[in-house]
């Protein structure tokens, strides 16, 4: 008996040190809220041969659902869950294999910071979304890395502002607000 509560004492300080761990999540887990979903899925605003980038996945709860709608839509429409952090890598990728549209849905482990997005988006290079929802001091430099190789990307920033880009084309009101940049 003590050996199994070591070994879950364990495996719970192991979780913690990983989402605490800068190296494995510089940016905190929060996951969208799920009372302002319909309007995310909206304002990614899905069509065909549309590449759809979650940066900061997390447990993919974005990525997932508009996942699910462009497959119920019937849309050509690629996703790309994108996260550092291996436990959430883990949740993504068991939720993939059970997904509808597990086809259409990539997920990478890597740091978004040093991401090179060309490559995530040359076989459907037509329409490319990213969807942020990261804490708002890292904002603005990921903005600025996405649109310089991806200079026609719209972006949707979920709760906070991208203050360096000033031709917003939107602002949906939820819960939260969503912020659509084009």
């Amino acid at each position: 008996m003590i050996i199994i509560f070591l070994l879950l004492a364990a495996i719970l300080i192991g979780i913690i040190l990983i989402f605490s761990s800068k190296k494995f999540s510089p940016v905190p887990y929060f996951p969208s809220n799920s009372k302002d979903m319909s309007l995310i899925i909206n304002s990614l605003d899905l069509k065909n041969n549309q590449t759809v980038i979650d940066l900061g996945a997390g447990d993919g709860i974005v990525i997932f659902e508009a996942a699910k709608s462009a497959f119920e839509k019937k849309l050509n429409t690629q996703f790309v869950a994108v996260d550092i952090n291996p436990i959430l890598i883990l949740i993504l990728t068991l939720r993939r294999f059970f997904h509808p549209n597990k086809n259409n849905i990539k997920i990478l482990q890597g740091d978004f910071f040093k991401l090179d997005f060309s490559f995530l988006t040359t076989n459907y290079n037509l329409k490319t979304t990213i969807y942020l929802y990261i804490s708002p001091w890292f904002l603005d430099k990921v903005s600025e890395q996405v649109l310089q190789q991806i200079p026609n990307a719209k972006i949707v920033s979920y709760m906070y502002p991208i203050k360096s880009l000033r031709k917003m084309k939107k602002t949906i009101h939820g819960k939260n607000s969503i912020f659509i940049y084009s």
